[in-house]
């Protein structure tokens, strides 16, 4: 199997930003090497099995539950039920629409398996159902919202986060107060900021902001994207005077919404309404608050958002033998269908996800930066490192569905499996080739169905990466698996992804997943087909045909840096970490910062389209993700090095123009950005507004790896930028 991107030790950047006049340095993958082995794999933390045992850690820290002190393949898999219709609205013009009123609750689910404790998690779930028959369930990850192509979707999101009596909830996990966050305790002045502290703060105590991002929608209003300063408190009875109960631009957005749908806002919840114009695709929801969607995602509140039907639906998929229509696998969940249900579903979406737990059940998520590095100084204010921050985190178990290494029961014969990856800064490979006899085939991404499907099995070793929040539409044939329990496997690394060849030597190979834990996904308990499979092989199927974007107007040079300090450990001995990772843009080959505060510098016309070229000078792959529009994956091409191996400012192309890998051919919104090359997307830009673009390793994204840009004009009226 050809290696993935390039090269693990991959490239850094010898300076970067502002341009770097601070005394910082620029992360380098050598210092993270030797940091991550002194603190996840070098010392030994130890935890307590049930019967009181004391253990050393697996390879991955986590919480004091030992992964090997949880039991595999003993739950079933949950099948996600359809989310139940509030109502169904008829729109001015008399177009139809979907309405749903959706709250994030906090609730006991049980995560590991039973006879373990259960775990307090939040999840959405609908507050209320037209249909009797509707399944009122709140699950992290939740239920699955089915659209229409072209069919309008209205959801009323309400943050529900209160005790019984009313008070509010605090986090389940440590906010960490120093970053540019969402900040509340800032009020209407200070709120969405970097506060300035006079001693080191410990975690935010307070009342949990959230704000839900569809993400993949296309032609959404920036009002209803989810936007990052549009966050709200719950509607609690006791809020801190002084507090800030919505995010910069709520109010803004309201007016907006009230204008544009008729709908109004109030405290606790906000309305977004989707145009859903796009191909049938697979698409997810999940919180987006400033500085907090690491933790909020991580506590739960995350689902699928399905659309099918129109010209780039399943009815157009043909049968090349017969010109006639395709049996793709199937049926899916569906509304009103019982709970659990009585159906056999050959259409199965799984989300994956890692975790680590405490022996208590509860979620593990590390409450000081001393868990990534051992760095316990110099912290904000004395230094410039945030107390609570991780540069990463790698849970030690894997969740599928919301349940640790669960089992699905499958028939001797074809599924179709839509994967994504949840996961907080992981990289999955699924590794297929452990059960004898399968055959896979990938026939859609984000954006729906590839132009042919690809053999996995034939030409890439049942293998497939999927980077954090990518998807993946596959056709999964257990016709020639015996009759068995097979495993699907993760070959994907316990740490930074930077490209290579799993299990290879250096400098392209790396270390994958611990084989006991986190190199384990889920289970298929393969059993003999109940009927014939009326499905058409994969190598059969012709995909609807994909139409191409306009040529771009321009190209934009974008910058990925990485940036890091110095501080000490509990020695007292110097540590090199990372401070931030921030995004920019690369003017004539030079580097320069730009943070989320900084003005937009991306600004397409109306209807423009513009190649988007991301130069990363990091050790690090980033999944990276732009709001509002779906993209093609142009081609990537590597930089230039010097002898040490790092990129060569001014920044200057070195070597041949490579092609997307097949699964990466078709409609994308998000993208992995190889170490050391120049990713390149085409997208067309035709909602005005102001949205974001980011990468999708969140703990990147909540400090600073995030960046507002605008379509059109300014709007009048909006908070800045």
């Amino acid at each position: 199997m050809a290696a993935y991107g390039g090269s693990h030790d991959g490239p850094v950047a010898a300076a970067a930003g502002r341009p770097l006049g601070n005394g910082r340095s620029v992360f380098s993958r050598r210092t993270f090497i030797r940091a991550a082995g002194g603190a996840g794999f070098g010392f030994v933390l130890y935890a307590y099995l049930p019967n009181g045992t004391k253990v050393a850690l697996a390879e991955v820290p986590g919480g004091t539950l030992h992964p090997s002190a949880i039991p595999k393949f003993v739950t079933p898999l949950l099948i996600p039920p359809v989310m139940p219709r509030a109502a169904t609205l008829t729109l001015p013009g008399g177009k139809p629409a979907d309405y749903y009123e959706i709250s994030v609750r906090q609730f006991q689910q049980q995560i590991l398996p039973a006879g373990l404790p259960a775990t307090t998690v939040w999840g959405y779930g609908p507050v209320t159902a037209q249909s009797s028959r509707g399944t009122l369930l709140h699950h992290a990850p939740s239920l699955t919202i089915e659209a229409r192509t072209g069919r309008p979707v209205r959801v009323k999101w309400v943050n529900e986060l209160v005790r019984p009596d009313g008070g509010y909830l605090p986090h389940l996990l440590p906010v960490d107060p120093t970053l540019h966050w969402a900040n509340p305790p800032g009020g209407p002045a200070g709120r969405d900021s970097r506060p300035a502290f006079a001693a080191t703060p410990g975690p935010y105590p307070g009342p949990v902001p959230m704000v839900t991002h569809v993400h993949g929608s296309l032609h959404v209003g920036d009002e209803s994207d989810g936007y990052a300063e549009a966050w709200y408190l719950p509607a609690a009875t006791n809020i801190p005077a002084g507090y800030a109960t919505v995010g910069s631009w709520y109010d803004f957005f309201a007016g907006k919404a009230q204008s544009r749908y008729g709908v109004a806002w109030g405290p606790g919840f906000a309305t977004f309404q989707y145009p859903n114009p796009d191909r049938a695709s697979t698409k997810w929801y999940h919180d987006h608050t400033l500085g907090m969607t690491r933790l909020n995602v991580y506590a739960g509140p995350a689902g699928f958002y399905i659309i099918r039907g129109g010209p780039h639906g399943d009815k157009a998929v043909l049968d090349s033998r017969s010109g006639r229509a395709a049996v793709l696998p199937g049926p899916a969940p569906r509304e009103g269908d019982r709970f659990p249900s009585n159906k056999s579903y050959y259409e199965i979406p799984i989300a994956l996800q890692d975790r680590s737990f405490d022996a208590d059940g509860s979620l593990f998520y590390p409450s000081s930066r001393d868990f990534f590095d051992g760095l316990v100084a110099h912290y904000i204010p004395t230094g410039e490192f945030s107390p609570i921050w991780n540069p990463e985190f790698f849970g030690n178990t894997i969740m599928a569905n919301g349940a640790t290494w669960p089992f699905q029961r499958v028939e001797q014969r074809r599924y179709r499996l839509r994967f994504l990856n949840g996961c907080q800064s992981r990289f999955l490979i699924l590794d297929f080739s452990q059960i004898p006899g399968v055959r896979v085939w990938v026939i859609g991404n984000e954006g729906g169905f590839l132009s042919a499907p690809v053999n996995l099995t034939a030409g890439h070793g049942n293998r497939l990466l999927m980077a954090l929040a990518e998807r993946a539409d596959l056709i999964v044939d257990f016709t020639d698996v015996p009759v068995g329990n097979y495993v699907l496997r993760n070959v994907g690394p316990d740490e930074p992804f930077g490209g290579g060849e799993p299990g290879g030597d250096p400098p392209d190979g790396f270390e994958v997943a611990d084989p006991d834990s986190t190199g384990q996904l889920l289970q298929f308990r393969v059993v003999p087909a109940v009927g014939p499979d009326p499905t058409t092989p994969p190598e059969f199927l012709q995909l609807p045909a994909l139409t191409s974007l306009p040529a771009e107007v321009r190209s934009r040079p974008l910058a990925l840096i990485e940036k890091a300090g110095v501080g000490t450990d509990a020695g007292g001995a110097e540590v090199e970490g990372p401070v931030e990772a921030v995004l920019g843009t690369a003017d004539s080959g030079a580097l320069v910062e730009r943070l989320w505060m900084d003005p937009p510098s991306e600004n397409p016309a109306v209807g423009d389209t513009e190649v988007w070229e991301f130069y990363n000078t990091t050790a690090d792959a980033h999944p990276m993700h732009v709001h509002e529009v779906a993209f093609e994956v142009v081609n990537r091409q590597a930089l230039a090095l010097d002898d040490e191996d790092e990129v060569i400012l001014p920044l200057r192309l070195d070597g041949a123009v490579t092609p997307p890998e097949a699964w990466e051919t078709g409609v994308k919104d998000t993208v992995i950005a190889y170490p050391g090359q120049v990713t390149r997307v085409r997208a067309q830009f035709a909602t005005p507004g102001q949205y974001v673009w980011h990468c999708h390793i969140v703990e990147h994204e909540d400090n600073e790896m995030m960046r507002p840009y605008r379509i059109g004009p300014s709007q009048s009226g909006q908070p800045r930028g």
